[in-house]
């Protein structure tokens, strides 16, 4: 683990009269985080399902980090994509061309991708976006005078933009640990990238990403699905996702309430998600997250795609989060699938000597897939058929 102490200075200093306070909380989070026991190399038993010890301490604690799952060159081609992206982004959050004056990334999409925010700020705290779930604004320290206005911190539909992140969607055992917990029809959900920059990374509230199942007769703690998080510079508790263990089998939770129990959005009891480069974190979807502002000197970017159990998802109406609402039909499921079958067919090319995962929905159906330039073409604006409940 990397020595984040003068991230912690830096960080509690923006804090004011609460510097001291923010300090000890992030130094006993971090000690706390690597005390619980859910850490570790991905390990799967005799019959190929994931460890017992692994699903044990993930149901407890509601998160597992997964260490030393992607090798450096993954991590360099993924590093190598980001350059390329962050290069043709917009110059502004209302400008279509890049620094050089061409069309910048995503500019001929139908569908969202670049969230902005100022720097150090909190642009979903506090209000109705996402339906509503950041209820309460995190403290935006002031950024310095050298940053920009506003700065990209989420892309969404990433695997459409790059190469290396859809072929680390289909890491076969990323994806037999998906088989594990959702069964082997499992649904995809979301994909994105999460860029939190040294000094300007904007905060995200405190929020559960379920929507749509906390008064189903058949809650349980795994109905919303699960994020994984790969790390591509690691994560720390000033620049990383803070989680309360646990809170995934709490049912939807008065976060606005916890926050005054805990007199700040301290929480009480969270821990952040502390990985090195390369580690893969499976995060519970009901469980209670949130990020602070990196005013630290550590760079984030995660690499972020989860899946659902497709019997959470099949004749439900989605939460409208991600993409227009409807209900996930099984036309809907399948073209939304077609995503990891391309996945997987780049992974191949790019990974010869591995084997690769059989999706048994695309077995059921004697279905196989090729990644080349049409494939490429039938990912345009994939992301409208995001499957969020």
């Amino acid at each position: 683990m990397h020595d984040i102490s003068k991230s912690i200075d830096a960080c509690a200093a923006r804090y004011g009269e609460q510097a001291d306070a923010m300090r000890d909380y992030l130094i006993e989070g971090q000690r706390s985080a690597l005390a619980l026991g859910n850490r570790g190399p991905i390990e799967f038993d005799d019959t190929g399902r994931l460890a017992q010890h692994i699903l044990d301490a993930y149901s407890t604690v509601g998160f597992y980090v997964f260490t030393g799952v992607l090798a450096e060159e993954e991590c360099q081609d993924i590093e190598a994509d980001m350059i390329a992206m962050k290069a043709s982004f917009p110059t502004s959050p209302d400008s279509a061309v890049d620094a050089q004056g061409n069309p910048a990334l995503g500019s001929n999409s139908q569908t969202p991708h670049l969230v902005w925010s100022k720097p150090l700020g909190d642009p979903l705290g506090g209000t109705q976006m996402a339906n509503g779930r950041h209820q309460v604004k995190m403290f935006e320290p002031e950024a310095g005078s050298e940053t920009p206005a506003a700065s990209p911190f989420i892309l969404l539909g990433s695997l459409r933009f790059s190469d290396a992140c859809l072929r680390t969607y289909a890491h076969p055992q990323l994806l037999k640990v998906a088989e594990t917990i959702n069964g082997k029809d499992f649904t995809p959900f979301n994909e994105a990238l999460f860029i939190k920059e040294p000094g300007i990374g904007a905060a995200v509230s405190w929020h559960q990403d379920g929507v749509t199942h906390w008064d189903s007769p058949d809650f349980d703690e795994n109905i919303h699905g699960f994020n994984f998080m790969a790390q591509l510079y690691g994560s720390t508790a000033v620049n990383g996702v803070w989680v309360l263990p646990g809170s995934h089998k709490l049912g939807k939770i008065d976060i606005s309430d916890l926050v005054s129990q805990s007199q700040s959005e301290r929480i009480d009891g969270a821990v952040p998600l502390v990985c090195d480069r390369g580690d893969v974190v499976m995060c519970n979807r009901q469980a209670l997250h949130g990020s602070f502002p990196n005013s630290g000197f550590e760079p984030r970017l995660t690499v972020n795609f989860g899946f659902h159990k497709r019997s959470s998802v099949l004749g439900v109406k989605g939460g409208g989060i991600h993409s227009d609402a409807q209900v996930f039909d099984e036309d809907i499921i399948a073209r939304r699938s077609r995503i990891l079958g391309y996945a997987i067919a780049a992974r191949q090319a790019r990974f010869s000597d591995e084997q690769p995962y059989r999706y048994q929905p695309f077995e059921d159906k004697n279905l196989s897939f090729v990644w080349d330039e049409a494939a490429r073409h039938d990912l345009h604006d994939y992301n409208r058929d995001d499957i969020s409940i």
